[in-house]
């Protein structure tokens, strides 16, 4: 079971930053894009870090896992990182097709 879910999670993860990059993409402004990319970042470079460490690739550090691994200001951090996607995604208008 352990393959399984540690494919989900990766899964997971790759789904939530290219969720992000999307909202970069469809951004109102470049402020936006460059928040939401930057957001993308800070997940992927936590993502390839945390799971190098594991696998004994890159050298280890205090970089926790996003959502997965215990600390209550990692969490927090988190959680602030999503609402900023979710109020730059509720917030675009940017036309696809112009006049």
């Amino acid at each position: 079971m352990g393959f399984l879910v540690a494919g989900s999670v990766i899964v997971l993860y790759i789904f939530l930053i290219s969720k992000a990059v999307h909202v970069a993409k469809t951004a109102k402004n470049d402020l936006g894009s460059y928040t939401a990319i930057g957001i993308a970042g800070v997940f992927f470079f936590h993502m390839v870090e945390n799971i190098g460490m594991t696998m004994g690739l890159m050298p280890i550090t205090g970089i926790p896992l996003p959502f997965v691994s215990y600390g209550g200001s990692s969490l927090l951090t988190n959680l602030i990182l999503i609402a900023l996607l979710l109020n730059i995604s509720g917030r675009r208008q940017k036309a696809l097709f112009a006049n």
